[in-house]
């Protein structure tokens, strides 16, 4: 909120520049348009604004904004405290189709819920789960500093070299959020960030057994994984 306030004054200057009149007669009407109080019909749309910022103005429409929590300290006698603000919670479930003969796993679907308190910017939040999940494909089954870690004088030294997935390794993708505002997080958020990630790759790794019967537990799950694993299952390990 912070952040858009502040993104809105900086619009609200633009538009004024642009309009040739004052920002505090300006206004927003909901639909994307900014618009001359009183007189409606004298507006422009934020598409039209944010090229014309860009690119006559040289300005950005931007803003900027955190949450600092107070530091809790432990108390003596208990040790109580709040080390963090809230928790959120996720669920993913992975489709996966496994080849036993190449050992080769394509990721097919996705679905995921996530219990983030509220979500602030919902649309964001989805690009958030949808990355995170692109990320949590890519740790579970191609990326890794072996055979070069910790030397690394012959691995890998930009992104053309190093194994990571493309576009059309991305699986379709189906993600419920659950909002239960969270009464010591920020306007009743809770971060998700870094945990989008975290759950595809065990989602992954369970699928696969429920697959094929391997039963991985180091990543990345690469297809030699799978053969051996499937190699010690016919011989019975």
């Amino acid at each position: 909120i912070m952040a858009a306030r502040e993104a809105r004054e900086v619009m609200l200057e633009a538009a004024a520049e642009e309009m040739e009149v004052d920002p505090a007669d300006l206004e927003t009407d909901g639909t994307g348009f900014i618009r001359l109080k009183g007189a409606p019909e004298k507006k422009i749309h934020i598409v039209d604004l944010a090229l014309a910022a860009h690119f006559k103005q040289g300005k950005t429409i931007s803003g900027r904004g955190i949450f600092l929590k107070q530091k809790s300290e432990p108390v003596p006698e208990t040790g109580e405290m709040d080390p963090d603000s809230c928790q959120a919670h996720a669920c993913t479930v992975a489709d996966v189709e496994v080849d036993d003969e190449t050992g080769m796993v394509e990721v097919l679907a996705m679905y995921n819920v996530y219990e983030m308190g509220r979500a602030l910017n919902p649309a964001m939040a989805h690009q958030q789960i949808v990355g995170g999940a692109w990320m949590g494909i890519s740790h579970a089954l191609f990326e890794s500093t072996e055979p070069y870690y910790p030397d690394r004088a012959n691995g890998p030294t930009d992104f053309a070299e190093y194994l990571m997935p493309g576009p059309a390794d991305l699986a379709a993708m189906e993600s419920v959020i659950l909002e239960r505002p969270a009464a010591n997080g920020p306007f009743g958020g809770k971060g998700i960030g870094e945990m989008t990630a975290n759950s595809p790759i065990a989602a992954i790794a369970n699928a696969i057994y429920d697959a094929c019967g391997v039963r991985v537990e180091s990543i990345p799950i690469t297809p030699e994984t799978i053969l051996r694993g499937l190699d010690e299952l016919r011989a019975g390990g």
